[in-house]
């Protein structure tokens, strides 16, 4: 069985712990002065964080759910917890219609929580690659969501 891994450097690990352990609901499997991180079986994911290493930040992060109900328990784990939610609804962005919403952590990190409804053939089909990603302020040229 495989397990996704993640690695993001942050710049304030108690503030970080605090995020994740909210949109995770759990806490970290281990916390080191420097490093904390999450050994979860659902989503199967090893998500670590740490103040070491180069710019804070990756571009995003994101969990795809197999159900609309697995979907709606994110937004309210995320509502329950005070995190500001930005609903995109149905959406149709980076080859596929999906419903989705992000949220932000302490450093503005990108989480986008999506359930997959369908291929389609074109990138945004109509959309914008802006309306794409509505939490994405800046992105480098030609990246998608």
């Amino acid at each position: 069985m495989k397990r996704f891994h993640v690695h993001a450097h942050v710049q304030d690990l108690q503030a970080s712990i605090a995020f994740y352990a909210k949109l995770f609901g759990a806490a970290p499997t281990r916390v080191e002065a420097d490093y904390a991180k999450w050994m979860l079986d659902d989503p199967r994911i090893n998500f670590a964080i740490s103040t070491r290493g180069g710019k804070p930040g990756v571009d995003h992060l994101g969990i795809q759910t197999d159900n609309a109900e697995e979907l709606a328990e994110l937004r309210e784990r995320a509502r329950a917890a005070e995190l500001a939610t930005a609903d995109e609804g149905l959406t149709s962005c980076c080859y596929a219609r999906s419903e989705k919403h992000w949220i932000e952590d302490p450093q503005g990190i990108a989480w986008e929580h999506f359930h997959t409804l369908a291929d389609i053939p074109v990138f945004g089909q109509g959309a914008s690659e802006a309306a794409c990603c509505p939490a994405r302020e800046a992105k480098p040229a030609g990246a998608c969501c």
